[in-house]
């Protein structure tokens, strides 16, 4: 059985203890072994601040984000092996493993390019500078520069590649060095990629680290110039965040969590047009991919009570049509949920939701695998607004006046799609639903090639407020301020050009 080790210090590094053992979601299968424990975790993050952190800021975004595609390269030339590893350890059909490896190549693309676009600088100018007098010699300007700490990236069992691209890419071409913990249960994706660049020497020594198995007491060891960005449970991002050393140190966090995410369909969009073939097609791809395992999946569907039993008949006709199995099959539509915890969970929310099943159930699929139906649930309990089963669940919802309202009893979104053409009511809707989320997905059949709601575009920001984390990562350049420090230089104008290299 394969032993994965971490990678800090400059070297690999394999635990010792009691070991985690990864399987195959679907065959239940043994793969792999992963622990942490014996790893010094200070020393991993010393030798990342002292080493990694001067190699970075010594660079200019150009060459960071060369770095940066050079890695995007690497993993392209070894997608193939990704992608069998991602079938393999996630359960992903060969489409979700595209959905994940493809993904975080974009990402890291995306970022390089916007390396290469701010050019030979190694810190940014924050607007244009100010007047603070009656002397245009008295002049303050905002800069954001690079943090002299870590970046501690924890991500999600769902999306090991992309997960790992979309924090490291942005905390990378901030000027801040990197350790990246994947989730135990789905490593085995994050650590070849970490294999590729380390045997490529693709990184500067120090700049990017690899902890696998449990993160242990990692954040303790954390200060006032390292930053935490988290993706995952609502509960253990709060424990995070209330950690006794991040409060008193004041360290930066970043949390992605739970989100209850909506789509509304317009009362004015008929059965049978194309706005509502749209709805349909977006419902049931979030739904199925990734086995809805995705953190920005639709849980809940608003249906106009007009046209309420016209989509409970088309989606329950649709679901019947996915085929749930093997993902090694080409015919497959789902595969499994990534371990044996997360289909007692959904199985488990469903019965939390209560209502009625118009489709599916949390009844067992096969005698073998992390197998469950996709499972439409019409009249849901009130815990619908409160509890997100990860899985391929989502709720039905009827509505007669204001959708908005129902989607706002969510506590805080990460994206939430309205699908009319309607323009006074998609106005109205996206503003009341605006301060609840971080994004907005308004879909139209004239759009070519949408990747629909469930997709975080590197160029946008994903995050949201409330049950969602209130956080914000990604958003093209946006992004890089997570990992940076604003601060205002105030004094004479011309010394401030001289720093800013523009005398």
């Amino acid at each position: 059985m394969l032993e994965l080790a971490s990678y800090v210090g400059a070297r690999w590094v394999a635990g010792t203890g009691a070991a985690h053992t990864l399987l195959n979601p679907t065959t239940e299968e043994p793969l792999a072994r992963a622990s942490s424990e014996g790893i010094d975790l200070d020393a991993a993050l010393r030798h990342a601040r002292t080493v990694g952190g001067p190699a970075l800021r010594a660079m200019t975004f150009a060459e960071r984000g060369a770095m940066l595609k050079a890695i995007a390269d690497a993993m392209q030339g070894e997608r193939e092996a990704l992608l069998d590893l991602a079938i393999a350890n996630g359960g992903n059909t060969r489409s979700d493993a595209k959905f994940d490896v493809d993904g975080a190549i974009a990402t890291l693309l995306a970022y390089s390019e916007t390396g290469l676009s701010l050019g030979a600088a190694r810190f940014l100018v924050d607007g244009e500078g100010i007047q603070l007098g009656r002397s245009a010699r008295f002049h303050g300007q905002h800069v954001a520069v690079p943090r002299r700490g870590v970046a501690v990236l924890i991500n999600a069992f769902n999306f090991p590649a992309w997960g790992f691209a979309e924090k490291a890419a942005v905390a990378l071409l901030a000027g801040m060095p990197v350790l990246s913990k994947p989730a135990t249960s789905s490593a085995m994706v994050a650590h070849r990629i970490m294999q590729i660049i380390v045997e490529r020497k693709l990184a500067p020594e120090g700049t990017l680290s690899f902890l696998v198995g449990s993160a242990r007491d990692l954040v303790t060891h954390l200060g006032a110039q390292d930053v935490v960005a988290f993706t995952g449970s609502g509960e253990t991002g709060a424990q995070i965040r209330s950690s006794r050393n991040v409060v008193r140190h004041a360290v930066r966090v970043n949390i992605e969590a739970d989100s209850l995410n909506a789509a509304v369909l317009g009362p004015d969009v008929e059965p049978r047009s194309d706005m509502y073939e749209l709805f349909l097609k977006d419902v049931v791809r979030d739904m199925t991919q990734k086995a809805g395992q995705k953190c920005t999946a639709i849980r809940r569907i608003l249906v106009p009570q007009e046209w309420y039993g016209s989509v409970k008949q088309d989606l329950v006709e649709l679901l019947g049509a996915v085929r749930v199995g093997d993902p090694k099959y080409e015919d497959t539509r789902m595969g499994p949920l990534a371990s044996r915890e997360q289909l007692a969970d959904a199985r488990e929310g469903v019965r939390v939701l209560g209502g009625r099943h118009a489709f599916g159930g949390p009844a067992p699929v096969g005698s073998k695998g992390f197998f469950m139906s996709p499972t439409l649930i019409e009249e849901p309990a009130e815990a619908v607004h409160e509890r997100e089963v990860f899985g391929p669940v989502a709720a039905l919802i009827r509505y007669s006046s204001n959708p908005a309202e129902i989607v706002a009893r969510g506590n805080g979104g990460l994206v939430s799609s309205v699908y009319s053409e309607d323009q006074d009511f998609i106005e109205r809707t996206v503003m009341e639903l605006a301060p609840h989320h971080g994004r907005i997905f308004l879909g139209h059949p004239k759009i070519e090639l949408s990747p629909g709601p469930g997709t975080v575009l590197p160029q946008l920001v994903h995050g949201g407020p409330g049950r969602a984390g209130g956080g914000e990562e990604l958003g093209g350049p946006r992004g890089l301020a997570l990992y940076m420090q604003r601060v205002a230089l105030e004094g004479s104008r011309p010394v401030i050009a001289r720093i800013l290299g523009k005398a």
